[in-house]
């Protein structure tokens, strides 16, 4: 495919579809209030180091890792603005099973992923903001398509905040009711994105394949490089076997499905970001490939010391 052809990939699909999205993000942004408890913060006090440069890994480190490969391989500008847009999404919550299969630091992972799901509902559209204005491609990309930075501010963050902050106030409020409600919430959420997601997915399959080997590789190694920034920092806090197994998985999986909202709820009806959508779902593929394999490589790691 070419960079015509690129631009041209518009993933627009449709009102409906876009809320719908939007209503089940903010269903989830709601359940996952729901489920934080005071515990799902305590690496703060006890070991804060580990927790630290979990948290300075994905806030800075990997939205700062990503600029750098921009700037080392120069991608489609479309296909940079879709690096970036992971790279500033929270961790994923499928990192907590992926942290318990690999007999990773489970409190931590939960830890970093309920810290990162807070700091998102505020941070996530500043930060694409701010670090796809570092780049040119993607600053002059964003004018091009003449995006209004105050709507887009202003439309996440009632999908991200709002609910985040109303399922905080009825946890304390009315604690038994929010833990009733939030098991059946958050399936009700996961599932309506997942059967959303997977229908975009199906519909652009085409156009994700005609995009060539090229994009495949540049998500391995975007993916790759975000794996290895996870484990580095556990090294350089200190941290033991387990945690950097944590820290692994939390850096590594990223919350590709918030990306594919927020580009389709968002930026879907604008050309030229069709690299960007192509990004996004092959990463929310391949990051739980990568992470199954490092599941199996701990895993048979263990087995071989216990053996000695």
């Amino acid at each position: 495919m070419t960079s015509s052809d690129l631009d041209d990939f518009n993933l627009e699909l449709g009102t409906s579809s876009e809320l719908a999205m939007a209503a089940a993000l903010a269903l989830m942004m709601f359940a996952v209030a729901l489920s934080l408890k005071p515990e799902n913060f305590k690496f703060i006090r006890h070991t804060p180091k580990p927790y630290g440069a979990g948290v300075i890994a994905q806030l800075i480190g990997l939205p700062l890792l990503t600029l750098i490969i921009c700037f080392i391989v120069t991608p489609h500008p479309s296909l940079a603005l879709g690096m970036i847009l992971i790279a500033c999404c929270p961790g994923g919550n499928s990192s907590n099973l992926l942290a318990l299969l690999g007999r990773a630091n489970i409190a931590l992972s939960v830890s970093l992923t309920a810290t990162s799901s807070v700091l998102a509902a505020f941070l996530t559209p500043i930060s694409i903001l701010f670090w796809s204005s570092l780049y040119p491609p993607t600053r002059d990309l964003l004018t091009q398509i003449n995006i209004d930075i105050a709507a887009f501010l202003l439309q996440t963050l009632i999908i991200l905040a709002l609910p985040l902050c109303l399922g905080m106030a009825l946890v304390h409020i009315a604690p038994k009711l929010a833990s009733k409600l939030q098991k059946p919430l958050a399936m009700i959420s996961a599932l309506g994105l997942l059967a959303i997601i997977i229908g975009a997915c199906i519909k652009f399959a085409p156009l994700f394949f005609a995009l060539g080997t090229g994009v495949f590789i540049l998500v391995i190694v975007h993916n790759g490089l975000a794996f290895l920034l996870g484990y580095f920092a556990g090294v350089i806090s200190g941290a033991d076997k387990f945690s950097r197994r944590a820290l692994t998985f939390e850096v590594g999986i990223q919350n590709s499905g918030l990306g594919i909202v927020i580009l389709l709820t968002q930026l879907g009806d604008s050309s030229a970001v069709g690299g960007a959508g192509a990004i996004a779902g092959l990463w929310g593929t391949w990051h739980l490939i990568v992470g199954s394999g490092l599941v199996a490589l701990f895993r048979w790691r263990d087995k071989s010391s216990n053996a000695i």
